[in-house]
Formats: C-alpha cells, structure tokens, sequence
C-alpha cells in the first residue's frame, strides 16, 4: 500500500491542506514536525520543509528513511520564467536543474558535479497523473523545467541567464533538491508549483495575497491527485 509524502517549503502551503484531514498525529523530529494521517486507504505524511536546498533535502530523506514513505508529492509556489505562464498557472516539473551548482572553473557544465546530472527527472506516471487532473476539471497547467537554487532571483540579468543556459520554465528553491533525493532512494516523485511571480508582473501585485490563494487552490488540486493516485 502506498505511502505518501506531501511536501512544501513553508508553513502557509500545507496548512490549506491540513484541513482536509482529521485525527493528526505530530511527531517532532530533527527540528521539524511531520503530521501523519490517514485519508480514505492511505497513509499520508505531511510536512514542510523550511525555505532552501538544505532544508528540503532533510525534509525529503526523513520523510523516506525516518516514515517509511514510498511516493512524494511537492507543492508550492514558484517564479515564472516562460511567457506562457501567468500568475496563479500551475506547472508540473518533467525535469530539474540546480542553477546554482557552478564547478566550471573545473571544465564542467553549469548545474553539473561528477557522479550527478545536469538534470534529474520526475515520475513519468505521477506527471500524466497531474496533467489528467487539470485536463478533467478545466486547469491550466504546464509541465516542464524547473530550476532550483538558494537564491529568490530578482535579477534580470540572472534570470536571463538560467533561462538560457538550462531553459527552465520557473525557478524556485527547492524542487530540485528533493528530486535528488527521490531519483537516488528509487521514490517516485511529482514537483507541482504555482506562478506567484513573473517577469512582467505588476509592480502592484502583493505576495502574501497570492500566497495565501495558491495555496488554498494546490491544496484543492492536490487533494484530487491523491484521489486519483488511491483509485489507481
């Protein structure tokens, strides 16, 4: 029976999504807290990570090794770089990339170190799972590449370059590091992020607000891939 891992990187993205469920179980660990339920024939584990690689990477490996989870599902909130994607559009990670990781000065490619990969790839299963989901309730909804990094990337000129050299679609701070994780303990994982920020936006637009809605609607699409996953 499946076992899954629901993660996000801050406390706002997983609380929508703790309301769908009854009888939590808290357990402290490792300076973090995992809520652990059960809903309709699946054991669930709720967790958020706090901001970054380091953190979500723990966040991921404790879930895995620590509760015994056997599929992980990551949402959260990222910034667009496609000019398909507007404020409030979801994406759904086929690949990631750390574009952060720079060892060319040893003659190797951005993102890469050896023994690793440029990019690190998803569940294909878990992906057409998503992309079902908003095809059969009407949302739009991208896949593609992401790119992660221990940097909120306000900058133009950063920007241009992550999209140029690894054409990512979004950027975000943790997507790749738990795709690591995940791709290297053989767990199959899904990656979804809403756009809370794009190169065009409006100078206008408040955060907190659009955090605050993202997280209500992932938590209401998430809830329909579980679903989906616990029929299959």
């Amino acid at each position: 029976m499946t076992k899954l891992a629901i993660m996000g990187a801050m406390e706002e993205e997983i609380q929508p999504l703790l309301s769908y469920f009854t009888d939590i179980k808290v357990t402290e660990f490792a300076n973090n807290r995992y809520y652990e339920v059960k809903y309709n024939d699946l054991d669930i584990v709720v967790a958020y990570s706090k901001i970054g690689k380091v953190f979500s990477t723990l966040t991921a490996a404790t879930m895995i090794e620590k509760f015994a989870c056997d599929t992980l599902l990551f949402s959260g909130v990222a910034g667009g770089i496609n000019p398909e994607l507007k404020i409030g559009d979801l994406i759904v990670a086929n690949k990631l990339c750390q574009h952060d990781l720079d060892i060319t000065a040893f003659g190797h490619p951005n993102g890469f170190v050896p023994g690793g990969d440029v990019f690190v790839k998803t569940d294909e299963k878990l992906k057409n799972i998503a992309l079902d989901v908003a095809n059969e309730n009407n949302i739009k909804i991208i896949e593609g590449t992401i790119a992660t990094g221990d940097q909120f990337v306000a900058n133009e000129t950063r920007k241009s370059f992550i999209e140029n050299t690894f054409k990512a679609d979004a950027l975000e701070m943790e997507g790749a590091s738990v795709a690591v994780v995940c791709d290297a303990l053989n767990v199959p994982c899904l990656i979804l992020r809403a756009i809370s920020d794009t190169a065009d936006m409006d100078a206008g637009f408040n955060f907190d607000e659009f955090l605050d809605s993202s997280a209500k609607n992932s938590a209401n699409f998430l809830i329909k891939i579980i679903n989906k996953i616990n029929s299959h």
